[in-house]
């Protein structure tokens, strides 16, 4: 007998036992719950310590801090032209609250691009500041001089930065550091000769100038905060000094933010699809799992209250050779007391033991509810997906000191609402429509605070994906 016959013969012979297909229909099949790819570790919800608030509104009282200028300047990139637009000149120091547009148009017009290369010296330590120079692009490094003689980094600038701002202020200003490029760097200067010239046609910045000279040196602490005085060490029967700690007059105020959705769930599927899960408990868990991460990302990257946006100034370091480095994580935890933990993107961790691999370190490990954490210095690294990466393969790490009482960062959320199926999250029965469907409101509140402005640091602008 041929193969050919063979086959034949099988095909045609009777089927002799119950079919896997047809067996099915009889039988109840072993199944999962529905899976979702999206849900994360979302350790930042798990590790932020949440504080309930009354009335929607959380206020944070602070000392009276005398701080200017702490913002970054934002520029318009249109081919290789680079400008800077007018109002972001308001963020430097000397021009704080100067609101004429049209004068800020023409300063805006009258700074200078100029392109440096790696290396390249910007300004040179006791030499006249006669510029302030806007860093549209590129890192530079501020090099001062070590206690022994030798240059020593005073810190890096990146992108937004500006230096050299008391050339508008002070004639006879010197440079105390110098400015040195690390990368390829594109710098808009503005001479100081180009402003004196732009107020001598403008009383409003003539005046806005002189006033801005004319105010006297507050006395603050390393903080900025409105100095306390106090006498201490004294002999006989000097007078104490008389002092009362002032307070911010309009201090900030955190309201709730909302996350919410209206889920629909036809009523033949809730009546006759509940074996053996129930469709209408999984449609909502999988929901409430969607809208926790929409929670996560919002504390990270919104705008008004998310981590990322609401870092300080001077706590924002850039690293100094662009990877994680440990010399960068060292410098990130010094800038506050009792960091309690980082948060950086799975791969910016994989570039943290990268680093650590080439200088043979080895990063110690916590367990953490059965997962095992790095850390560095004894801080729990945590991962955390939503902080973004960027087409250039560059991210952030994120160092928190958390709690009312060490004055952290803290989350905010409302309990006790309507219809709760979890603290500050709710889900409320809205009827059945017309075509049988039933709706549920899903809502979740939440907000984050920064008590004080070392309580969250960021290192930016680290490079994920360099190998070598």
């Amino acid at each position: 007998m041929s193969v050919g016959e063979e086959v034949r013969t099988e095909q045609t012979r009777p089927q002799q036992s119950l079919g896997t297909a047809a067996a099915r229909n009889l039988a109840t099949t072993t199944k999962s719950v529905p899976q979702m790819q999206e849900i994360s570790s979302r350790w930042l919800l798990r590790t932020l310590p949440w504080v309930d608030i009354q009335g929607g509104t959380y206020r944070v009282n602070r000392r009276l801090t005398f701080a200017v200028g702490d913002g970054r300047v934002t520029f318009v990139k249109t081919g290789d032209r680079v400008e800077v637009i007018p109002a972001e000149l308001g963020e430097l120091p000397a021009l704080r609250s100067y609101e004429d547009d049209e004068v800020l148009s023409e300063l805006a017009q009258r700074c200078e691009q100029r392109e440096f290369g790696p290396g390249e010296v910007i300004a040179s330590f006791g030499g006249r500041a006669d510029e302030v120079y806007l860093l549209a692009h590129g890192k530079i490094e501020k090099i001062g001089t070590g206690p022994y003689g030798d240059d020593a980094v005073l810190g890096v600038l990146a992108d937004g930065a500006y230096f050299g701002d008391q050339a508008l202020l002070d004639g006879d200003a010197i440079w105390e550091y110098t400015a040195r490029t690390v990368t390829a760097c594109t710098v808009l200067a503005l001479p100081r000769q180009q402003v004196e010239q732009v107020a001598e046609r403008a009383e409003s910045l003539r005046a806005h100038l002189e006033q801005a000279r004319a105010i006297p040196e507050q006395r603050t602490n390393k903080h900025g905060e409105k100095e306390i005085d106090l006498s201490a060490g004294h002999s006989g029967e000097p007078d104490i000094p008389h002092t009362f700690v002032d307070y911010e007059a309009r201090p900030r105020e955190y309201e709730l933010s909302v996350a919410q959705t209206v889920l629909r769930i036809h009523s033949r599927v809730a009546d006759l699809y509940n074996q053996p899960m129930n469709q209408t408990e999984q449609q909502i868990r999988l929901t409430v799992e969607a809208l926790k991460e929409r929670q996560e990302h919002e504390l990270i990257n919104n705008r008004e209250f998310g981590l990322l946006h609401n870092c300080e100034y001077d706590q924002r370091i850039q690293p100094h050779d662009g990877v994680p480095g440990p010399d960068d994580l060292d410098e990130l935890l010094s800038r506050r007391r009792g960091t309690k933990l980082l948060l950086a993107h799975p791969r910016a961790i994989a570039a943290i033991g990268r680093e650590l691999n080439k200088r043979g370190l080895v990063p110690e490990t916590i367990d953490v509810g059965g997962n095992r954490i790095p850390t560095w210095r004894g801080v729990p690294i945590y991962p955390c997906n939503k902080i973004p990466v960027t087409e250039a393969r560059t991210s952030s790490i994120i160092a928190m000191r958390t709690g009312e009482q060490d004055q952290g960062v803290i989350g905010l959320r409302a309990t006790g609402i309507p219809d709760e199926i979890e603290p500050s999250l709710s889900v409320r029965f809205m009827g059945i429509n017309e075509q049988a469907i039933i709706k549920y409101l899903v809502t979740a509140y939440y907000s984050a605070a920064v008590l004080v402005p070392d309580a969250l640091g960021v290192l930016e602008n680290v490079e994920i994906g360099r190998w070598r």
